[in-house]
């Protein structure tokens, strides 16, 4: 039986056979799965699926959109009352989609699944869509994780070798004072034009502030997730260390310049010693001109790396017609190790299997060499986005709103975070009244 492959028209979403299950003319069962990816996942899936179509007698519709528009075209879907069966979920919509219905309780039927071990997959990511009417990470199962995605840090070897510069050890974290001096000798005019064409690093604020807030002591919730916590020195001293990254330091491209290229293309044309690197990045790093390799990330006050550990889950439309075929089609993609093997393969995640994450690590034929951060991250030092267990993310997206004039060195830190803290004080409370905590 082969897969088919339905795509998205520009007139609107096209669902052949949503929760609805329509076109079971033959009295075989269809599912619907929706999922956004690139060229390599998309191909890794086919390969998958159809060998879950065999096994099952099920047929499978497959729906694929780009990152972009997934989002778009899902809600769509769900207003349109045309869900698919199976489909992808952030781990931020886990509490509003579980309030307005639109995903089913899968509990009763994963924990008395005779297909899979939950104890061999990962805890972060089945807890992150666990839900219990408060906070999410315990209670019910909404879904299953696709992957986990630790977001790790990445070295230019090939750049700390030519400038005579001993590499980073993978056990041992660089302080930021140690960070700050290898970049300022990593940054450099190469081709005597008077230019700076090489920069030590290039970090995007809004995805790599967390470690070094994190690291420093910093946080931005309280351990409820009722109080936002950003106006503290700790974090403060975060920020405005990253800010001096451009303006007192200069090891980072500037405003300008990122927009003239951003800081990830300069890293692929091998201008920036450091840069992070998540496991969605490896399959397009293999075409890189360099090598490369991962360490832990720099670190602050605590004396302790930190970063975070992104995740998506499968779930399962609360109208489906066939609950119990749609969750073998979740627990299949989640767990199976053939299936695993296929993402795996494509070069787009780690294994979502600890048992083949163990062999995966050994491997020496494929990069990174240090895998073995990838596992540090998502056993130890890794932890949830701030946003992604509060009802929306209005509260968290607040601090970066404004915060450019930071960056640009035109406003301190301890100036912006006080500004900033009772904004985003008033997101998260109307976000937890929607919830219906506090």
């Amino acid at each position: 039986m082969a897969t088919s492959v339905a795509m998205f028209a520009a007139a609107g979403l096209l669902l052949s056979g949503c929760s609805a299950s329509a076109g079971e003319d033959s009295g075989e069962k269809k599912l619907t799965f929706m999922f956004r990816g690139g060229e390599d996942e998309k191909k890794a899936y086919e390969k998958a699926i159809a060998e879950f179509e065999k096994a099952n007698d099920i047929e499978v519709d497959v729906i694929v959109t780009t990152a972009d528009q997934y989002i778009t075209k899902l809600k769509a879907a769900i207003a349109g009352k045309k869900v698919p069966d199976v489909f992808y979920i952030n781990q931020g919509d886990v509490q509003s989609y579980v309030k307005n219905g639109v995903v089913k309780d899968i509990t009763e039927y994963v924990e008395g699944s005779d297909t899979i071990d939950l104890d061999n997959i990962w805890e972060y990511g089945v807890d992150s869509y666990r839900y219990d009417g408060k906070l999410v990470g315990d209670g019910a199962i909404y879904a299953l994780p696709k992957d986990v995605g630790p977001f790790s840090f990445g070295y230019n070897k090939t750049m700390f070798e030519e400038a005579g510069i001993p590499l980073p050890d993978k056990d041992t974290p660089l302080t930021l004072d140690q960070f700050v001096d290898i970049s300022k000798q990593l940054t450099k005019d190469t081709d005597g034009d008077g230019k700076t064409d090489q920069w030590g690093t290039g970090l995007n604020v809004q995805w790599n502030l967390q470690p070094f807030v994190w690291s420093n002591g910093g946080d931005w919730l309280n351990k409820d997730r009722t109080k936002v916590t950003v106006d503290t020195p700790e974090f403060a001293e975060a920020l405005q260390w990253f800010a001096d990254l451009q303006n007192v330091h200069a090891v980072t491209p500037s405003v300008a310049e990122a927009q003239t290229l951003d800081t990830y293309q300069r890293w692929m044309k091998g201008e920036l010693g450091f840069f992070p690197v998540g496991p969605w990045d490896v399959s397009t790093y293999e075409k890189l001109d360099f090598d490369w390799d991962l360490i832990p990330y720099p670190v602050g006050e605590s004396g302790k790396s930190a970063t975070w550990v992104g995740s998506l889950g499968i779930a399962v439309s609360n109208g489906t017609e066939h609950p119990e075929e749609a969750v073998k089609l979740v627990e299949y993609l989640t767990a199976d190790a053939e299936a695993q093997q296929s993402l795996v393969d494509a070069g787009i995640q780690i294994p979502n299997l600890k048992d083949m994450a163990d062999s995966w690590v050994e491997d020496s034929t494929t990069k990174p060499a240090n895998k073995e951060e990838f596992l540090q991250i998502v056993n130890d030092y890794g932890r949830g986005l701030p946003a992604n267990n509060t009802y929306n993310s209005e509260w968290y997206d607040e601090l970066f709103t404004n915060i450019q004039p930071v960056i640009d060195g035109k406003q301190t830190a301890a100036e912006y975070l006080k500004q900033a803290q009772p904004k985003m004080q008033a997101f998260l409370d109307a976000a937890n009244q929607q919830a219906g905590i506090g």
